[in-house]
């Protein structure tokens, strides 16, 4: 199999783990008038998160590698940053936001490969994560609006 394939799945792989525990941050941190909304909206996330997370690890398993699995590697192979923490309720929006926009360049690119390496099953994997992540870019520049 195509070991730049291989290497950006792992990449995304431990971009999800990365986002996962960021959208989990936020869930638990948000404050302020927009509470209820955004921790639902948080908590969606993450669940949605969790299913692509695990569906591109399990792609890597079945090319017979082995996907990133340990918090190490995530920071290591991640191109998405962590939470810091003390984000206020806009600045967690704003960098959700960025990370969908990063993503979702990253998963075209990852699209290239894919069908470069003739590789359909990758192919409509990372089309139906780009689907969701510009649905969701589109929803968060509507709340920023």
């Amino acid at each position: 199999m195509n070991k730049d394939l291989i290497a950006f799945l792992n990449k995304q792989v431990a971009n999800f783990g990365l986002l996962y525990m960021k959208l989990h941050n936020y869930h638990w941190l948000v404050k302020g008038r927009h509470f209820f909304n955004l921790h639902e909206k948080f908590e969606e996330y993450y669940d949605e998160v969790t299913e692509h997370f695990d569906e591109l690890a399990e792609r890597v398993l079945m090319l017979n590698e082995v996907p990133a699995g340990t918090l190490k590697e995530f920071l290591e192979l991640a191109t998405l940053k962590e939470a810091t923490g003390n984000e206020t309720t806009d600045g967690m929006i704003a960098a959700i936001l960025a990370d969908f926009e990063q993503l979702d360049k990253e998963f075209g690119e990852g699209l290239e490969l894919a069908e470069g390496a003739g590789d359909d099953v990758s192919a409509d994997i990372f089309t139906g994560i780009r689907a969701w992540l510009q649905k969701n870019i589109w929803m968060l520049k509507m709340l920023l609006a």
